[in-house]
């Protein structure tokens, strides 16, 4: 049973929501972030990323920067950059990609069902990521980028949904990047009611995106909690910032690989050796897999189709998955790739950059790329529900929820 509850939010006005809404703080690098910055001034990015208001020389996890974003953000809700509802409210966050649309509820979710595991995730954290975002959140009493979550569709939650939507919503725009937003405020106490209502029906929910955040916005509760030792429960410092989506409407992309050689093989013989493991057929254009258990293979200016041989597929899990299989069967065995969180001669390539950008980084600082069938949704739950990880680089979603456009001040 889930309690996601609505809060009392701040938002950008409608007149400059396109300019605020930013990437989430990762996708950047501090170069990067600072260029964006200066593209765009109000950019939510520089509060999120609020070393780009210093020189390079600045350490970026100076307690500095942390109190430039604090002051960054208190002078966007002074100068009403930022507005306050009169009330708790959820909020209807449309996105739109390639003329697909995915429709997720903005509330906050309770640190105590991530404890007790009715939040599940299927990625481990690393501390040094999140002592940046503990920091950010605690220093600006306010979370900034919501956690991506989802949940087996339910009908209570998607009529009310549905029926909201057909009213004007208080944002509708795009991003630079095409990506369409929209945005509704569900404020009528009956559909407040029935959607707390219908979360308490639901007995898991999945972090698909932002393990870290959620587990530094946790982090933060807790100490909170040891500050306030006479705490109730009800205060803001229990909840995390959340977008929440029904399972059948996420897309995933998959999430490809790229290696720097071939260890101690030639060319020929590792092609041999593959043979072992897959069937291999040598194709005349580039490979994306269209099912389970297939792979695209770039070598030496060539796509190969890959096809697990059917007395390799295991049943398990973690398993079973796609990435574990390249990673046991080639990485591991052939290529001496045993942990690819730190193995340099393995990078990951995010689906959404496509194939070209497989050949480029073979046929450039890469030699050898493979292309992915994306791991499932139901595949990322039964993971989850099992207690167990995903490998690192699973999954990849697609649109990225905007940072900036719903604050939870704590």
């Amino acid at each position: 049973m889930a309690e996601i509850r609505a809060f009392q939010g701040f938002r950008p006005r409608a007149d400059i929501v396109d300019r605020v809404a930013a990437l989430p703080y990762d996708v950047y690098n501090r170069r990067e972030a600072k260029e964006e910055v200066e593209r765009e001034p109000l950019s939510f990015l520089k509060v999120d990323r609020a070393e780009t208001q210093f020189e390079d020389s600045v350490d970026m996890y100076s307690p500095l920067v942390y109190q430039k974003a604090r002051e960054l953000l208190d002078a966007m809700i002074r100068d009403g950059i930022y507005i306050q509802e009169d009330k708790k409210v959820y909020y209807i966050y449309e996105l739109t990609m390639d003329g697909r649309s995915q429709t997720g509820i903005v509330a906050c979710a309770s640190i105590d069902d991530y404890e007790n595991h009715i939040i599940l995730k299927h990625e481990n954290t690393r501390e040094e990521k999140e002592m940046d975002r503990i920091r950010h959140v605690d220093v600006c009493n306010a979370q900034t980028g919501p956690i991506f979550l989802a949940y087996r569709a339910k009908e209570k939650i998607d009529a009310v949904v549905e029926r909201v939507k057909q009213t004007k919503p208080v944002y509708r725009f795009a991003s630079p990047d095409g990506i369409g937003h929209a945005v509704w405020v569900i404020d009528d106490d009956a559909d407040i009611r029935e959607i707390q209502e219908g979360f308490r029906e639901v007995d898991r929910i999945y972090i698909a995106d932002g393990h870290h955040r959620a587990a530094s916005a946790v982090k933060v509760g807790q100490k909170r909690r040891l500050e306030h030792p006479d705490y109730d429960g009800t205060e803001e410092f229990n909840y995390f910032l959340s977008v929440l989506f029904p399972h059948d409407q996420l897309m995933i992309l998959p999430y490809n690989r790229v290696v720097r050689d071939l260890a101690e093989w030639t060319e020929e013989e590792f092609l041999n050796k593959i043979k072992y493991i897959f069937d291999v057929k040598e194709e005349n254009q580039p490979v994306q897999p269209m099912k389970k258990a297939e792979f695209g293979m770039y070598l030496h200016k060539k796509w190969y189709r890959l096809t697990l041989h059917t007395d390799r597929y295991v049943n398990d899990p973690v398993e079973g998955l796609d990435v574990s299989i390249l990673q046991h069967e080639v990485f591991e065995t052939l290529l001496h790739i045993s942990d690819p969180r730190t193995d340099e001669r393995i990078d990951f390539v995010g689906g959404i950059r496509g194939l070209k950008e497989l050949e480029r980084r073979a046929n450039d600082d890469m030699c050898l790329a493979f292309s992915m069938y994306a791991t499932s949704i139901l595949e990322l739950f039964a993971v989850a529900d099992a207690g167990l990880l995903m490998p690192p680089k699973s999954t990849w979603f697609e649109p990225k929820l905007r940072s900036g456009i719903f604050i939870h001040q704590l």
